[in-house]
């Protein structure tokens, strides 16, 4: 296991999360905030999620439930990660944000319906 660093774009908010080689749970969601965005999102367990820098630069966004806490950098506006309503205990983080990641690999990560069957409400 390594450790692998994500950023936002200007640099502002920097972060790190256990690594295998691999994302874990790789998924889109189509519920109005995601398919928005657009972003492929891994997961990993709230406690393995460590900022190392510009806490303190995040914005917290949520709506509906206001279960889910969605974090964007307050200086360029990039979504980082989110806590998962679905999976309260993980985090989603925003995989384009980690050096080296070529989001075109991913244009096969299956999709949440989050938009009609979300798992929390049915």
């Amino acid at each position: 296991m390594t450790i692998k660093k994500g950023a936002c774009h200007c640099g502002a908010v920097v972060y790190e999360i256990p690594f295998n080689g691999e994302f874990e749970k790789l998924r889109r969601c189509n519920c109005s905030m995601c398919a928005r965005r657009g972003a492929v999102v891994g997961s990993v367990l709230l406690a393995d999620f460590k900022i190392l820098k510009g806490a303190d630069n995040l914005v917290l966004y949520q709506w509906g439930t206001m279960e889910a806490e969605h974090y964007f950098c307050k200086t360029c506006g990039i979504y980082t990660h989110h806590k998962r309503r679905s999976t309260p205990t993980e985090y989603a983080i925003n995989i384009a944000c980690f050096e080296g990641v070529k989001i075109e690999e991913y244009k096969d990560a299956p999709y949440l319906d989050g938009r009609d069957h979300h798992p929390k409400d049915e």
